[in-house]
């Protein structure tokens, strides 16, 4: 006898896994965005400082927030991944299990991808010197 899960855990548990698969994708995008153009408008508009903060820190903060999401999706995927590895000898796993589990390794691979991403052009940021005219 198999027990279904609520409406409320499936949901969950779809958006954990959307999150586990595509949350590396969208933190890198929000690194280009908020990283690069940061640094390039507060340099055109002469100034090295974005509000209150220095320029670093706010391009620190656009290269480690999105690093933490990152490896917040790359842990969810990892738990999804041994989640779905729970299956009885002898039985074979439901389609939508084999699903999820495939999901879970591309999450993680996706993730450490995206993870490398981010911390290259975060070095390539805080290496060279902003606003060099």
């Amino acid at each position: 006898m198999s027990t279904h899960p609520g409406p409320r855990a499936r949901l969950a548990g779809g958006l954990l896994l959307w999150y586990a698969v595509l949350g590396g994708a969208i933190a890198w995008a929000v690194h280009l965005i908020a990283g690069w153009s940061v640094d390039e408008l507060t340099c055109a508009s002469g100034s090295e400082r974005v509000g209150a903060l220095p320029l670093r820190t706010a391009i620190g903060l656009a290269v480690v927030l999105p690093a933490l999401a990152t490896v917040g999706a790359l842990l969810a995927a990892a738990l999804l991944w041994r989640r779905t590895a729970r299956t009885p000898q002898g039985v074979e796993p439901e389609r939508r299990v084999g699903r999820s589990r495939m999901l879970a390794v591309v999450g993680i691979w996706l993730n450490l991808l995206f993870l490398t991403i981010i911390v290259l052009g975060g070095v390539a940021l805080m290496v060279l010197p902003p606003c060099q005219r």
